[in-house]
């Protein structure tokens, strides 16, 4: 079932000193625009890599998910890895066969990528709160 790491998400306080951070510490140099998820509540930028992204996202509003994570974690840090996959409905379903949680409804919702993800909840994955999402179709 689990394909490709397609990302690791980091949540940060402010994209843009992450991005600064990333080209002056690790000499990345690919990075999308920054655009606006507001019904997921964040801020979405890219660090693209050869291999993988990195998806740096940002509290959109006070009622953003993340805004508890950056509570506890004021500096940000790593909040989630995102593998492909190449059906979400069968991926979601043989996770909930497997006693797993499916975060929200469990309904696929449109991600980043412009495809249906769906979020596991860490205590049934290690600690990691894992997002699958659909493989899109053509490159990231």
């Amino acid at each position: 079932m689990i394909g490709k790491l397609n990302h690791v998400g980091v949540a940060t306080p402010s994209i843009e000193a992450s991005v600064k951070m990333y080209r002056e510490m690790l000499g990345a140099t690919d990075f999308s625009e920054r655009f606006s998820m507001p019904e997921q509540g964040v801020w979405v930028c890219f660090v693209n890599l050869p291999n993988s992204q990195i998806e740096l996202i940002e509290p959109y509003g006070d009622a953003s998910p993340i805004t508890a994570f950056l509570e506890k974690n004021p500096k940000g840090g790593q909040h989630h890895v995102c593998f492909e996959v190449p059906d979400i409905l069968a991926a979601r379903d043989d996770m909930r066969a497997k006693g797993a949680t499916v975060l929200g409804t469990g309904e696929p919702r449109i991600g980043a990528h412009g495809v249906p993800v769906i979020f596991v909840h860490p205590k049934d994955m290690g600690g990691v709160l894992v997002e699958l999402m659909q493989t899109p179709e053509g490159a990231h």
